[in-house]
């Protein structure tokens, strides 16, 4: 754990028992506790040692804000109610009927993941209703005297938020600013299917930059400084990939997996350049980037399509 600013700690929740893959952010106004995206099922028993650790545990809890409802975001976000049933869970609207019932959403994921399923994610427990906050962006939440701004960010996910910490100016991006780990230079982004949507991604980058943030904080992984640089290279790289996806769509050059692995293939040998191979891994788990492909290339069917 890491204190990142003032009342704010950083869990690396040890994904798989790898180190820098995903955080989670514990937040404290006034003697009340918030976890921003406390991360998959999967992970369920470090966040409890963790919490443990601090002298909170998963009772000491009042608060979760969700940016996005991806089982890598909130899987564990049932199972953390069903131990403490008086947390409060704010989520986007779209999001919030998954959370309750997660039929539809733990299907979708069982075409991505197949057998790797419960290894990869644990057990998506369903939240109650009566535990569940809906978003449409532009609320101010309270965190005991801490105020943090909602704002919504779509493009990644159609019923992704943000949030704008005024107490320390740091903007919780969940998955729309794309994945640097450790504020490294190395920033990539993160576009699996289905509602990867680049103009309006764009637009959410800028209302993030329209907030003048100090910092970010990515779920993947951590705080991260220079925000206008950062998005510039972020744009930068998206710019190259979606060129690249759409190339590999028009030159009929085997199936989808042989072009998603190969895709892979190329962003690994381009990170090789710069990076050592224990941060190369934390950038292919964490940012799935054969599931970049995959979304990206759906994107641009439909563009082509309409």
């Amino acid at each position: 754990m890491e204190n990142i600013a003032p009342q704010t700690t950083l869990i690396d929740l040890e994904y798989l028992g790898y180190p820098k893959v995903i955080a989670s952010c514990l937040l404290e106004g006034e003697g009340r506790f918030a976890l921003v995206d406390p991360g998959p099922a999967s992970a369920v028993v470090t966040l409890r040692r963790k919490l443990d650790q601090i002298g909170l545990g998963v009772k000491g809890l009042d608060t979760i804000f969700l940016t996005h409802i991806h089982l890598d975001h909130a899987g564990v976000t049932g199972t953390l109610v069903k131990e403490n049933p008086r947390i409060r869970v704010y989520v986007h609207e779209r999001g919030a009927p998954h959370l309750i019932d997660p039929t539809k959403l733990l299907g979708s994921a069982q075409r991505l993941y197949g057998d790797k399923m419960e290894r990869l994610w644990g057990e998506f427990l369903a939240v109650p209703a009566e535990n569940v906050s809906a978003l449409v962006g532009g609320e101010r939440l309270s965190l005991g005297g801490r105020q943090i701004d909602v704002v919504y960010t779509p493009g990644h996910a159609s019923h992704h938020v943000s949030y704008i910490d005024q107490a320390t100016g740091m903007a919780f991006t969940g998955d729309t600013a794309g994945i640097r780990i450790a504020n490294g230079k190395t920033i990539l982004p993160l576009t699996p299917p289905p509602d990867i949507d680049l103009e309006i991604l764009e637009k959410s980058w800028e209302l993030i930059q329209e907030r003048q943030p100090e910092r970010l904080f990515l779920t993947h992984f951590g705080p991260a400084d220079g925000v206008k640089q950062h998005f510039a290279e972020l744009r930068d790289r998206m710019e190259e990939w979606s060129i690249t996806v759409e190339d590999s769509l028009k030159n009929g050059q085997g199936d989808d997996v042989q072009r998603a692995a190969r895709f892979e293939e190329q962003v690994t040998t381009s990170l090789k350049r710069s990076l050592p191979d224990r941060e190369i891994k934390c950038y292919v788990k964490g940012g799935a980037v054969e599931l970049s492909w995959y979304g990206l290339a759906r994107y641009w069917r439909k563009r082509h399509r309409s």
